[in-house]
């Protein structure tokens, strides 16, 4: 028996005779920060989407601890363990920084815990604002963070939820060099707790914090390995970093 956490097998999605994904087979263990790389086109959105409900497909499986999520409806995802972003952050802007941690975490409060009026912040809230290091920002508007403070908060809002199972859609987007730097040291740290799963274009970015790497060319595997091993491949250099072998190299 498989000892992985997310296994997928044959997953095939076609949109109105386009093959996304085209028998996808991925295995990522307990712990894992995988990184899921590839050209624009390649599936790597459909593949996440297919994993949190929002896409089904034609067919193959997707078993996450055991129970296939090909059927099941987004929230029954969530409530299994699977957190994900999008390539753009959303927060509510009008609320404070502690305020959306403390409306992402309600969904696992029973309903008489919701009636009761709150006081303070539940020690869930504040493990996630501390981890996300915007402590001093506690009560200020999400609206007026930078945007590399909104993707730390969504990613607080997502640990607020305890999940097993992260799906990050390209987090470092947009951000400046120290955000990256910083974004990079709070995957490794929530690594140590959390399986993660980033998908990711800047490469300098994945060179410095993906432990494992998985290639997707054309809805297909191309290659999967360590960072240094999936460089190295002619066949990633050739769709993916030819126009960048210095960087290839």
């Amino acid at each position: 028996m498989s000892g992985a956490l997310l296994e997928i097998k044959g997953l095939t999605v076609v949109f109105d005779g386009f093959t996304a994904l085209d028998g996808v087979d991925l295995a990522v263990e307990p712990g894992e920060l995988r990184f899921l790389i590839g050209p624009n086109g390649a599936g790597k959105t459909t593949l996440i989407d297919v994993i949190t409900g929002l896409t089904r497909p034609a067919s193959g499986t997707a078993a996450f601890g055991g129970t296939d999520l090909t059927g099941l409806r987004e929230h029954r995802i969530v409530r299994l363990g699977i957190g994900r972003t999008f390539q753009t952050s959303v927060v509510f802007e009008e609320l404070t920084v502690v305020e959306n941690l403390d409306l992402a975490a309600e969904f696992r409060r029973p309903l008489r815990a919701l009636l009761r009026q709150r006081r303070g912040v539940s020690d869930t809230v504040a493990a996630a604002l501390d981890t996300i290091g915007l402590g001093d920002l506690a009560g200020r508007p999400a609206g007026v963070l930078s945007h590399g403070q909104r993707q730390w908060l969504e990613i607080g809002m997502l640990l607020a939820q305890k999940p097993r199972l992260l799906l990050l859609d390209e987090p470092v987007a947009g951000m400046s060099r120290d955000e990256r730097e910083r974004t990079g040291e709070l995957l490794t740290q929530i690594a140590a707790d959390h399986t993660v799963i980033v998908v990711e274009h800047d490469m300098e970015f994945l060179r410095r914090y993906a432990s494992r790497v998985t290639v997707l060319h054309e809805g297909r595997v191309l290659v999967e390995g360590d960072v240094a091993s999936v460089q190295a491949d002619p066949r990633v250099q050739e769709v993916y970093l030819g126009r960048t072998k210095k960087e290839a190299a």
